[in-house]
């Protein structure tokens, strides 16, 4: 195969001192994983260039593996063109949002907060509430025992 040959021709001149098994490695990643699994469990290393490509032709023309099969279906009715389908038209209804029920916005824009969120604001305040409360009867002991409190 011509191309595995150019590719090694290329590797050798960008990096002379790479060892030959390196370069068949760096050559089979840019063939796809399926072409690369294919050849590698077929050829057992260390194997000649000359096996690399034996075994890439040979997976190549029996199996679809490494090819390009696909073709647009031909019309053979009207002078050999392509097959083309026609365009569907989009519904252009506008975009809603599922959460609330509003058209100008989208689930993950929506201004509404999440319930999860108003959880969390839920226990944060009751949380606050109960500082302050402690703060608060903190501070009134201590006004009676004349300690000077300065709060910045």
């Amino acid at each position: 195969m011509s191309w595995f040959l150019k590719q090694k021709d290329r590797l050798t001149a960008l990096h002379p001192d790479m060892s030959e098994t390196l370069i068949h490695k760096r050559i089979l990643r840019n063939c796809g994983s399926d072409l690369d699994h294919s050849i590698r469990s077929r050829c057992i290393e260390p194997c000649s260039t000359d096996d690399y490509i034996n075994s890439m032709e040979d997976i190549t023309t029996r199996t679809k593996i490494g090819r390009n099969w696909y073709k647009p279906p031909i019309d053979n009715k009207t002078s050999g063109k392509p097959i083309t389908k026609p365009n569907k038209p989009h519904d252009k209804a506008p975009l809603k949002c599922h959460k609330c029920g509003g058209t100008s916005h989208l689930v993950n824009t929506c201004p509404k907060k999440t319930r999860i969120n108003e959880i969390k604001l839920e226990k944060m305040t009751q949380k606050k509430q109960k500082m302050s409360l402690y703060m608060k009867v903190i501070l009134s002991l201590l006004k009676k025992r004349n300690y000077q409190i300065n709060l910045v």
